[in-house]
């Protein structure tokens, strides 16, 4: 019989047991927690700016209740989510944190009360923020992501005061202390404690925000810490809500609450009788449930020793062997995943992946390394299978892996689950029905099905995913491979992009990085990333300006020098730009449903976006207002890197020239 099933059985027996034994003899934490909290401390509890206000039927306000509506759909499955609505000057940012023990239907409720609470309390406010019973939300007209702000704590004490409060304060201090330096280095930035005091027990918890790094978390849960001693070391309990973080401390569980009840319970025969239901109830369901689980248990088991059966007479290298070293890589590559997390992002069985892909059949293959798959609910899902001969396979399958598990956007494409078995390593995503967008542009029937129309919505969709990625998320993130056979295209010919095996992530303040390993695909590699083993977020800007050149010609960049008419397709598209022939790159598939300014104006912040000095491209915030303010002045675009790639020294500016920085609030720093 399954361990698991054990364990739970007897937890829950336990639990009962200790609730009883707290209903016979109260203590001074379960009288604190029926009788004594103080409801004028109770959440919600705000803070507003008196300096900056909105008018009513502004645009501030129309973008405020837009991000209002995406924070509050995303958080019935994920506990932090921060993004930003509109554009400057009426740009808003926002975020929400639910406590890490909180389920996704109570984070969804009280992000939505906390959205219609801090309207209420902050009526008008261009900057406020408000602390809920499960969560915290903030909002701003100022760019705060991955910011620490400690100004304008909000503690709160329980009006029961402890019996000893120098000894209880040096107590709740080292709980907290040692709870904040867990935290600082915890994947979800949150940490308990149970600590005994005298005849009770301190029930502890501390969260940050996880757009912090780690040493901004423990600062603020330092700085926390040291509010609530100073206010509140007499109380029983306490909490405080800090822009960047949360803590709180009682006398009874609140992040697992037991329940309790408020009936006579003096006298051994309540508890016998207590006792005597429980024994009564409890041990026949327990036994039922024993069995139903053997009888499951052995049924899965014998079905399970028939699929291995089945597929190890296919071939010796599809056998379920669960080793020492899948059990290590698994344990070094995501620890710190809890079971809420385990539950959002599911192990697959290999040999059930196995078994459904006709032992990875070409028959059901997509494409480069993706097969089709069906699911148990008849759900089509897409199967990617790394390579498990390298140590560079180990390495992209944990990175895109740990990668994507953070970031959620609807022009990115979404990781279902995974599966590592010894040397085999598969990823599980969504099923895109029109594979990848160089399985249609690049194929002179398919290809017609990509109209002007459709050709603007996926390169605005690209942007978009590019965006949140260097921007938005709460992680600061290079693809390095971003290429037609990397966006996928689902049902409605929206782009996805995928594969982030190739990712890296930008810490703090940095704007670029080096490397000596040089990964991705040429022809769409920026020259100083190819040369120098430079990378930065106008990296995967230049690999953009490839990929929008590419669909509105439908001419593949790799092999255009064949053609002899120029070195590379930025290089014809250069000279026919200049020359004012621009025309010349149309599509010829898209006569009769293009606009011919419009097509100019993309092939212009096309060239931009290639242009030989990184220095001079833009952004994807900047490429994305180009995109949709269509009145918007360009400048003239830069020599674009066909030749030699060189990255300039950015105190070496052309005078002559307008810098496209001036449309960006970030730029790759000097060095």
């Amino acid at each position: 019989m399954p361990h698991f099933l054990i364990y739970e059985i007897t937890k829950f027996i336990f639990w009962l047991a200790r609730g009883t034994a707290r209903v016979a003899k109260p203590s001074e934490a379960l009288i604190y927690e029926l009788a004594c909290a103080d409801p004028l401390n109770d959440p919600p509890d705000e803070l507003c700016s008196s300096t900056t206000n909105y008018t009513a039927g502004s645009r501030f306000e129309n973008n405020l209740k837009d991000l209002f509506l995406s924070l509050s759909s995303n958080s019935s499955f994920t506990r932090f989510y921060n993004t930003s609505s509109g554009n400057d000057p009426d740009r808003v940012y926002g975020l929400y944190m639910c406590f890490n023990y909180v389920n996704g239907n109570d984070c969804q409720s009280c992000v939505s009360l906390a959205t219609t609470d801090i309207v209420k309390l902050c009526p008008n406010s261009k900057e406020a923020f408000v602390g809920e019973e499960l969560c915290q939300f903030r909002y701003s007209n100022q760019n705060f992501f991955g910011q620490l702000n400690v100004t304008g704590n909000i503690p709160k004490q329980n009006e029961v005061n402890i019996s000893e409060p120098q000894l209880f304060k040096g107590v709740v201090n080292n709980v907290l202390s040692n709870l904040a330096k867990k935290a600082a280095f915890d994947p979800n930035m949150y940490a308990t404690r149970e600590e005994p005091f005298k005849d009770d027990t301190i029930y502890a918890l501390v969260q940050c925000s996880t757009d912090l790094s780690a040493n901004q978390c423990n600062s603020c849960l330092q700085k926390a810490i040291s509010d609530i001693q100073t206010c509140c070391f007499f109380s029983v309990g306490a909490r405080l809500f800090s822009r960047s973080c949360y803590l709180r401390y009682e006398f009874y569980n609140f992040y697992q609450v037991l329940p309790s009840s408020t009936d006579n319970m003096n006298g051994e025969s309540s508890v016998r009788k207590i006792w005597m239901i429980i024994i009564l109830t409890v041990v026949p369901v327990c036994l039922v449930v024993v069995l139903i689980a053997f009888v499951y248990w052995l049924a899965m088991n014998k079905k399970s020793k028939k699929r291995k059966n089945e597929i190890a007479t296919q071939g010796p290298i599809f056998r379920t062997v669960h080793g020492q070293h899948n059990t290590d890589f698994q344990h070094q590559n995501f620890q710190g995943r809890n079971e809420q997390q385990d539950q959002e992002l599911p192990y697959f069985d290999f040999a059930s992946v196995s078994a459904a892909t006709d032992n990875f059949s070409d028959s059901n293959k997509l494409g480069e390394g993706a097969l089709a798959l069906f699911t148990s609910n008849g759900k089509q899902v897409a199967v990617k299978r790394l390579s498990g001969c390298s140590e560079q396979g180990s390495s992209e399958f944990t990175t895109e892996v740990l990668l994507i598990m953070k970031v959620q956007h609807k022009n990115l494409v979404r990781l279902l689950g995974f599966c590592i078995e010894r040397e085999e390593k598969l990823l599980i995503y969504e099923y895109m029905p029109n594979s990848s967008l160089d399985f249609s542009l690049f194929d002179a029937n398919r290809r017609e099905q990509l109209n002007w129309s459709r050709r603007i919505n996926i390169i605005n969709g690209i942007a978009r995913g590019l965006l949140y990625l260097h921007e938005d998320s709460r992680l600061r993130i290079i693809h390095r491979d971003l290429k037609p056979s990397n966006v996928l295209l689902d049902n409605d010919m929206n782009p996805k992009i995928s594969d982030f095996g190739m990712a890296r992530i930008i810490e703090g303040n940095e704007h670029e990085a080096n490397t000596a390993k040089i990964v991705g695909t040429y022809g769409y590699m920026a020259p100083e990333y190819a040369m120098e083993g430079l990378y930065s977020i106008k990296s995967d800007v230049y690999s953009f300006g490839v990929l929008l050149l590419e669909i509105i010609t439908g001419i593949r960049n790799a092999g255009f020098h064949q053609s002899k008419r120029a070195p590379s397709l930025l290089a014809y598209a250069w000279k026919l730009w200049n020359e004012g022939k621009g025309l010349e790159l149309m599509d010829p598939l898209l006569t009769n449903s293009f606009s011919s300014d419009e097509f100019l104006r993309y092939i212009h912040i096309g060239l931009l976006c290639v242009q030989e000095d990184a220095y001079y491209r833009p952004t994807m915030f900047s490429v994305v207002q180009m995109l949709k303010a269509q009145t918007m002045t360009l400048c003239r675009p830069e020599r674009p890197a066909f030749s030699v790639g060189r990255f300039t020294d950015h105190y070496e500016t052309n005078p002559n020239s307008c810098s496209v920085n001036g449309l960006t609030s970030s730029g790759v720093l000097p060095r």
